[in-house]
């Protein structure tokens, strides 16, 4: 019996989400969203791409949330857009109500299921799907610091003119404005970034990285990321589905690591077939670890917002 994974949400991260899924062959994938007709058609546009790339998955678009029974990962990304002037924290009260009632659905359905949450502000949305679900922390995932990093990589190997694959790093923190890129553990095909870019030009980055999905925003006019944001969830799938292991930062709901007690920070972390394998702890330096105090005490304040 083929695996299972439901994405929630047919809007552009979804779709594509859903798109590099079928890709992947190694299960099949369902496409919920409210609108009518549009996730069918979709999902339909999707199946007939399957002769041409060569994969056998079955993707079915649908209303109804019966049609997710069973899911092994369920990928929450539906919610109102982020809107150019729009910060994170003005998505908060927007989402909540969203995300509280797919969770609901969700768990009703596959009660079993890891549930990879995307929605803005993601780390209060997570908040609020371990929350509602009632599911152990391993189970209830937040997609943010794989893109970060991405965006951090992206900027690093555009400036040394390196392969992308030879650059390493993390973002720690809210996926928001005050997240922390780890400049001082950025390396490049092992050599610190310290010793090929200049001290300005990394605070520059940095800044570039806090600023990556805004800048996409203005650029847009309309809408937000979805290539990059589709390819993280992807990677963190990948790990699951495959039990790869793969270290990469997400947002955890911290129990004591770090000296934080239940809340989402994204922080380094394994993940296999069980979801969270293990939470990785970095030895920080005090400028760093004031800079995530800061991101937490951000991530606290939208969590009160909510009032949970």
């Amino acid at each position: 019996m083929r695996r299972k994974i439901t994405v929630v949400g047919a809007g552009f991260v979804g779709s594509t989400l859903v798109q590099r899924l079928a890709e992947r062959d190694y299960a099949d994938v369902v496409m919920f969203d409210i609108v009518p007709n549009m996730p069918q058609g979709k999902a339909l546009d999707i199946l007939e791409s399957g002769p041409v790339l060569g994969f056998d998955t079955q993707v079915t678009g649908t209303n109804d949330y019966a049609d997710t029974v069973g899911s092994d990962i369920v990928v929450i990304t539906s919610g109102f857009p982020r809107k150019p002037g729009m910060t994170r924290d003005d998505l908060v009260k927007k989402n909540q109500e969203i995300v509280s009632q797919v969770t609901e659905q969700v768990v009703k359905y596959s009660p079993e299921c890891i549930i990879i949450v995307v929605t803005n502000p993601l780390d209060a949305m997570a908040q609020i799907a371990l929350k509602v679900s009632g599911f152990p922390r391993e189970r209830v995932l937040g997609m943010a610091g794989v893109l970060d990093t991405a965006r951090f990589r992206t900027f690093i190997a555009q400036e040394v003119g390196a392969s992308v694959r030879d650059v390493q790093a993390y973002v720690l923190g809210g996926h928001g404005d005050t997240m922390v890129p780890l400049a001082r553990m950025c390396t490049v095909a092992g050599v610190p970034i310290e010793q090929l870019i200049s001290p300005e030009r990394i605070e520059e980055i940095v800044q570039r990285t806090r600023d990556g999905g805004a800048e996409i925003v203005k650029l847009l006019g309309t809408g937000s990321a979805y290539f990059a944001p589709s390819a993280s969830v992807l990677q963190m799938i990948d790990s699951i589905m495959l039990d790869k292991k793969m270290i990469m930062p997400c947002a955890i709901s911290l129990q004591g690591e770090y000296g934080i007690h239940n809340l989402f920070v994204g922080v380094p972390a394994q993940l296999g077939a069980n979801g969270l394998e293990k939470v990785i702890e970095i030895e920080l330096d005090a400028h760093e670890r004031e800079q995530l105090n800061k991101s937490v005490d951000a991530v606290r304040e939208l969590v009160g917002v909510m009032g949970i």
